[in-house]
């Protein structure tokens, strides 16, 4: 018999309620970002103090409330709320220089999340930077318009990153990327051919910086593929 006169089977669901609470209280404290990876079951059954079948139980509640899932294999990540998100901040791109000046803003973003995503020790954050590029290069082989996959990469680098107000923000433009991308393809002064390859090979040197650990490397060929857009669009930088 243990505390007050309970088998430790007893006291199950009592700690397993109390260990839901303490996880419940840090989703919705912005301890874990939405798509954030939870700590390893050890590590978070020690911070929370008590035993992994406990901490399990209380998983197991949150998983079937959807407000985490699991990766085989993985390990336990946090669900995007399934709720509408408020009003974005950043409105629609109504003219060409609302588009230079939203390709501009998003060096200020993108150039340092590149860099951090970099010196990142997250193995399932830089792989699913490689399957995006991989699907970006897919799409493009098969002449598809590759808007989506584009936006995934550098949503995958903004996660990679390990700061939730980079992803956050490049999660909250996602339709004014999805404009800017279209607008730079259809309206570019390059030929198609040469258009395509030049995306092709800056994609590829940002994925290679940060996949060889290299920050510096990584904000310059970031800086250069977004530069790069607005010369394709405006003909000079």
């Amino acid at each position: 018999m243990t505390l007050i006169g309970m088998t430790q089977d007893e006291q199950l669901p009592s700690l397993g309620n109390q260990a839901y609470s303490r996880l419940l209280s840090m989703l919705n404290n912005g301890e874990f970002a939405p798509s954030e990876r939870l700590p390893s079951e050890e590590k978070l059954a020690r911070q929370i103090g008590v035993s992994r079948p406990v901490l399990r139980q209380a998983l197991d509640k949150l998983r079937a409330e959807e407000k985490i899932y699991s990766r085989k294999g993985s390990g336990h990540y946090v669900s995007a709320p399934s709720e509408s998100p408020p009003a974005p901040v950043y409105g629609a791109l109504n003219s060409i220089a609302d588009v230079r000046d939203f390709l501009q803003f998003r060096m200020t973003i993108e150039i340092e999340a590149a860099a951090l995503a970099a010196q990142s020790d997250d193995q399932d954050a830089l792989q699913q930077i490689a399957v995006a590029h991989q699907r970006l290069n897919d799409a493009m082989a098969d002449r598809s318009s590759g808007i989506e996959e584009d936006l995934a990469f550098h949503v995958a680098i903004a996660r990679a990153s390990a700061n939730r107000f980079y992803l956050q923000t490049m999660e909250s433009v996602a339709n004014q990327m999805r404009l800017s991308i279209r607008l730079i393809r259809d309206l570019s002064v390059q030929p198609t051919p040469s258009r395509a390859s030049k995306v092709l090979q800056e994609h590829a040197e940002i994925e290679a910086a940060i996949r060889e650990r290299d920050p510096q490397r990584a904000r310059q060929a970031m800086e250069a593929h977004l530069k790069g857009g607005i010369v394709r669009l405006f003909g000079r930088g």
